[in-house]
């Protein structure tokens, strides 16, 4: 297979994201991380009621012709009560929140009034609407709060429970098999062996997997033989909508996982000009979707963000999958670019620009944790100070 470029192969990879099918309702409260599965319109009109915005006095402006006015105030109207007519030359303490009282058209606020027994100084000429927020001035019944394929963050959540919301069609959460190929693995609070490494892949891959609100099957380090992998292959392909494998995919002898695909089911992609991240697989095993990540942890953390993480969000249903980019000013020099597109690890410093991590190798997974984003650099393009870089923050690559 010849290598693709990275927008060739996530647009195979996006074609070939079928969206679950099923549908269930959850409350409000636990919806936050799901994707919406139809609009949502709101029954009401928000506020309900003209209100204040302002603790204060609701008076007439008419009752109020200049400064020092002094108005008898006949009823206090705390929030969540409705007061009764403004009298004639009258005012109502009220405050945030609460309805206005039929009459009133403006609200002062305390620190413009002073109070004196049951009368009120008004030092302030108000103008017809201050401090008052009218019937439906954030969102009118009737109006859709909410489309299909939104990934709901709290402040949806909280938009959906302003309007009365107490539960939510969502789609299903995606089912996705993680394992891991190597001998040389091993878990954290086990020996270390000579030639072994701690096996961090797996903690950032489930990671991830699981905050993008994915159901994980984590099946563990499988050792290195083709019949191994393929018996995992297909434990992991039942039952679950995507595999995902790290390590195994380059070319090496020891390298079993494009062969297994290849035996269990198919491939339909397979090496990526990008770095790091080169030796990326994806195909199909039974009805699960399978995408083989390579083993150096950094490029394996890098294709995760940029390739799985697409596809994942596709298949959940959610309607924007790519993240956005800032163009920021680079304040290091890239005098050696590769041929491939690349993805350095880099920092935001406090002058509005971004640094480069020193080391950019695959397998400094320091740089990581160290960085803010990552600046997507074309092929072949050297870098100087000053110059303008697409930056892709993980604000935007980790949700």
């Amino acid at each position: 297979m010849s290598m693709l470029s990275m927008d060739e192969a996530l647009a195979r990879l996006l074609a070939g994201a079928r969206p679950v099918p099923e549908v269930e309702t959850v409350d409000t409260l636990e919806a936050v991380g799901r994707v919406l599965a139809a609009d949502q319109v709101s029954g009401i009109d928000v506020p309900p009621l003209d209100n204040t915005s302002m603790d204060g006095y609701a008076v007439r402006c008419a009752d109020v012709p200049t400064p020092g006015t002094r108005l008898e105030v006949g009823q206090r109207i705390p929030a969540g009560s409705v007061g009764q007519p403004l009298a004639p030359s009258g005012a109502a303490r009220i405050f945030t929140g609460a309805p206005l009282p039929p009459g009133a058209d403006a609200v002062v606020m305390q620190e413009l009034c002073v109070a004196e027994g049951g009368a009120v100084v008004i030092n302030h000429v108000p103008r017809p609407g201050e401090w008052i927020r009218r019937t439906g001035e954030d969102i009118r019944a009737g109006a859709t709060i909410l489309a299909a394929g939104t990934r709901l963050r709290p402040q949806e959540a909280g938009l959906a429970a302003s309007v009365g919301v107490a539960r939510l069609p969502v789609f299903r959460r995606l089912r996705v098999a993680l394992f891991f190929t190597g001998d040389e693995l091993v878990m954290p609070g086990q020996p270390l062996p000579d030639g072994a490494i701690y096996n961090s892949n797996r903690f950032v891959l489930r990671g991830l997997a699981e905050q993008l609100g994915c159901r994980v099957t984590d099946f563990g380090i499988v050792s290195d033989s083709l019949d191994a992998t393929r018996e995992v292959l297909r434990q992991a392909a039942a039952g679950h909508d995507l595999v995902v494998t790290c390590g195994g995919v380059s070319v090496g002898e020891e390298d079993h996982v494009r062969p297994a695909v290849q035996a269990e089911g198919s491939l339909e992609l397979w090496k990526v000009a990008i770095k790091p991240g080169k030796p990326l697989a994806f195909g199909r095993v039974g009805a699960a979707a399978f995408i083989g990540l390579p083993g150096n942890p950094v490029a394996s953390f890098v294709t995760f963000l940029l390739m799985v993480r697409p596809f994942i969000l596709r298949a959940q249903g959610a309607a924007r999958v790519l993240p956005r980019a800032q163009m920021l000013r680079a304040d290091f020099d890239w005098p050696r670019p590769d041929a491939r597109r690349e993805f350095l690890r880099v920092r935001l410093n406090d002058d509005g620009g971004v640094e480069a991590y020193p080391n950019q190798s695959s397998a400094v997974l320091t740089s990581t944790a160290w960085a803010d984003g990552l600046v997507d650099n074309p092929p072949g393009q050297a870098v100087r100070r000053g110059d303008l870089v697409r930056f892709l923050p993980f604000s935007e690559l980790l949700y």
